[in-house]
């Protein structure tokens, strides 16, 4: 009898364990059901966040990159290289001009000198002081020479600067034009004023010249060979310079 009890309770849980499995195994598929929602929400989180971190270039300003904008860029460019050009060869041509102008000072000098030993000298010390001036009017002339080929190219930079400034002007990049107009000026104004001294050395060498001829030809006739070259030397350096 009692073996029989047990029989049936042993079955009656069996039964009631194949219905509780299924119930527990939903549970577990729902518990899992309902867990799978969420972090789909979060993972889709996650990714818009990281989305968000991700820098977006800017567009570009469409009239940045028209053909007027790239013009003027490409102007300034063309004032900023030429400007340069001109300031080199400016440089250049005032240091050439400088020296130059040194040069016919120092040649001056030698003549003043010359002229007031004239008669106080003999004709190895008249030769002696001949070599010198000979030798500064050779310096004289290589630095004219530099002075002339510099000044070639200071046009051709001022040409090419003028230049620039007019294509900038008409490509309405207003500031590159205006700078380079100034700049223009301001080279202009520098070069005429070490041209000017130059100028005005020149004019001093040219009286030095005709004081030397005139108390040359006070005197009663030469002395020397050599006097009388310096003579003839005198009178075509005077010719030359008109």
């Amino acid at each position: 009898m009692a073996a029989a009890v047990g029989a049936r309770w042993a079955r009656g849980c069996c039964a009631l364990l194949r219905r509780s499995v299924p119930v527990l195994v939903n549970g577990r598929m729902r518990v899992v059901s309902r867990l799978k929602g969420p972090w789909n929400k979060i993972a889709a989180l996650g990714f818009g966040v990281t989305l968000s971190a991700i820098p977006i270039t800017q567009k570009h300003d469409p009239g940045s990159l028209s053909s007027e904008a790239l013009i003027r860029r490409a102007v300034s460019l063309v004032t900023d290289s030429t400007g340069t050009l001109l300031s080199q060869t400016t440089y250049a041509l005032i240091e050439a001009l400088t020296e130059y102008t040194t040069a016919v000072y120092a040649l001056t000098s030698l003549y003043q000198k010359y002229t007031h030993l004239l008669g106080k000298m003999n004709s190895s010390e008249e030769d002696a002081v001949w070599q010198v001036i000979i030798g500064a009017r050779v310096e004289m002339t290589a630095k004219h020479q530099e002075y002339l080929k510099l000044e070639s190219r200071w046009m051709t930079a001022l040409r090419l600067s003028e230049m620039a400034a007019e294509a900038a002007y008409q490509s309405g990049a207003d500031q590159a034009s205006v700078s380079t107009h100034n700049h223009i000026q301001l080279v202009k104004t520098q070069v005429q004023e070490a041209q000017q001294l130059s100028q005005k050395a020149e004019t001093k060498l040219a009286e030095v010249k005709i004081e030397e001829l005139m108390k040359l030809k006070e005197e009663e006739p030469p002395s020397s060979a050599g006097r009388q070259g310096s003579i003839e030397e005198a009178e075509d350096a005077y010719l030359r310079e008109d």
